[in-house]
């Protein structure tokens, strides 16, 4: 018998197809949503034992964006998960961009309103990226931080603005969305927001090709590849597992009193590349000769920790609500496996 069902956007995606199976695993039935019926394809191929048993199932939602578009999608739902959303940090044009972000948020919350009682919880998948701040380290992120220059300077300079930081903007200006109407509308659902890092991890679906690794994990195929170690990139090598990420989601719906107005920013460690490398040439011998060696045990710290006079990040809440992140090494080790076919 089922828990109940969970409504679960852009279900093709990296981390929702994860999370679809987190949640049939539990004991939950999953609808997900896709812009094309035929892009689901690969995730039902995975997830068949669920789908011939009838605990999961497809729908096609063309347009996020447009009125009424979830209205369907919503009935008998006992909590939504809403994934779907742009990301990229090669936008050039922030306007289309931030539509998707703010309006598809919106309009899932709209059909929200009309699923009826049963509906207990809404789970919004922001990232750091809507806390990320502009001040000097040192530094604590916490989820009281908001990445408001974002959208100040996407307001500034337009279609001159940067990919990375339209990105940002998108996700501030949507989150930002949830949370007033939350307060504009006082639903009968809990709400709650995931605020992850990189995100890790072996991906549900193996991709078919180069090509299609996901940019927050190519880092460490393109190391376990033989590329050379590239310059760690302040902050962003900063990495949390699909899984935990995936299982926070479920937290929040599992415990929506405690998690209700809460936001759980996902973070488990600081992915040096040479760390990265160390970990592979350990767990894979027989590849050391192909992975770059680097300078061995050098910069970073040993636990896999940010550097407290650098930008640090506060994410013991949802290290408590799991009772722990994935480690590290299995995450960067789990990943490689998962993509070795393709070297």
């Amino acid at each position: 018998m089922s828990k109940g069902l969970i409504l679960l956007t852009g279900v093709n995606g990296y981390v929702a197809a994860a999370t679809a199976k987190i949640y049939l695993d539990a004991g939950y039935s999953v609808r997900g949503t896709v812009r094309r019926l035929n892009s689901a394809k690969p995730v039902e191929d995975i997830l068949k034992d669920y789908t011939s048993a009838g605990k999961f199932s497809i729908v096609e939602v063309p347009d996020i964006t447009a009125e009424g578009a979830f209205d369907e999608a919503v009935k008998d739902a006992t909590a939504i998960s809403h994934l779907a959303a742009p990301v990229s940090f090669g936008f050039t044009d922030p306007d289309p961009v931030l539509h998707a972000a703010v309006n598809g948020t919106l309009s899932i919350l709209k059909s929200a309103l009309k699923a009826g009682p049963q509906l207990k919880t809404f789970v919004y998948m922001s990232s750091i990226a809507a806390v990320l701040q502009q001040k000097p380290p040192p530094y604590t992120l916490t989820d009281e931080d908001w990445n408001d220059f974002s959208v100040s300077e996407v307001q500034r300079l337009g279609k001159e603005t940067t990919g990375p930081v339209i990105y940002g903007a998108s996700k501030t200006a949507a989150e930002r969305a949830f949370w007033k109407f939350r307060d504009d509308n006082k639903p009968g659902f809990t709400t709650a927001a995931v605020n992850p890092v990189f995100v890790i991890g072996p991906p549900l679906v193996a991709p078919k090709s180069v090509s299609e690794i996901g940019s927050t994990y190519r880092p460490i195929f393109n190391i376990f590849s033989g590329a050379d170690l590239p310059e760690p990139a302040p902050f962003l090598i900063n990495n949390v597992d699909v899984r935990d990420v995936a299982r926070l989601t479920l937290y929040a719906i599992e415990h929506s009193a405690e998690a209700n107005g809460q936001r759980y920013i996902a973070h488990a460690a600081e992915g040096h590349p040479q760390a990265i490398a160390d970990i592979l040439r350990k767990a894979f011998p027989g590849a050391k000769d192909r992975i770059k060696e680097g300078t061995p045990g050098e910069g970073y710290n040993k636990d896999y920790q940010l550097s407290p006079e650098g930008i640090t990040v506060d994410s013991e809440k949802g290290r408590k609500s799991l009772g722990g992140w994935t480690d590290f090494e299995k995450s960067v080790v789990d990943t490689a496996k998962a993509l070795e076919h393709l070297l």
